[in-house]
């Protein structure tokens, strides 16, 4: 969820339009949960995604639950620990140790901001200077480790290219 605000922020912050929705499931703890972004240069017409150009699964059961909202010519990144097995599809997959990656970095849990820096390394959509300036203002007790996770996500990529 924090990786979608801070990526829905970083793109207003970038002269884009965007949105941001959540999802949970029943449980209060350890569900399933989904995070929203659409991001445009111009009007948005509906808030919520519905053909996905770019699905971040860092579960084995989201990736099966959502990879048939992706388009053919999308991209699937994937924790590559915590999804052995993807579904098969047209769609480029990037398959990252984003879990391995962020204990790295200091913490398991800034393995959704290794992933935000992967997913944006990929797509572009928000340069790398913004991006920063998002996770910092958003994550500000935290700031250090998550702009050193951000980063090596971005590396993650970098070194796969």
């Amino acid at each position: 969820m924090l990786a979608g605000v801070i990526l829905a922020e970083a793109a207003i912050l970038a002269g884009k339009n965007a949105t941001q929705s959540q999802a949970y499931g029943p449980e209060s703890r350890g569900g399933s949960a989904r995070a929203d972004v659409v991001i445009a240069d111009g009007e948005i017409g509906f808030p919520q995604a519905q053909q996905l150009d770019v699905l971040l699964a860092l579960t084995q059961e989201a990736c099966e639950k959502y990879a048939r909202d992706l388009r053919p010519t999308g991209v699937l990144v994937i924790d590559a620990r915590a999804v052995p097995e993807p579904p098969a599809g047209e769609w480029r997959l990037c398959s990252l140790p984003i879990a391995e990656t962020a204990e790295h970095a200091g913490s398991l849990m800034a393995a959704n901001v290794v992933a935000l820096g992967a997913v944006a390394e990929l797509t572009g959509i928000v340069d790398a200077e913004t991006m920063e300036r998002a996770v910092a203002a958003r994550v500000p007790r935290q700031r250090e480790l998550n702009l050193r996770a951000l980063e090596a996500g971005r590396q993650l990529v970098a070194v796969e290219s």
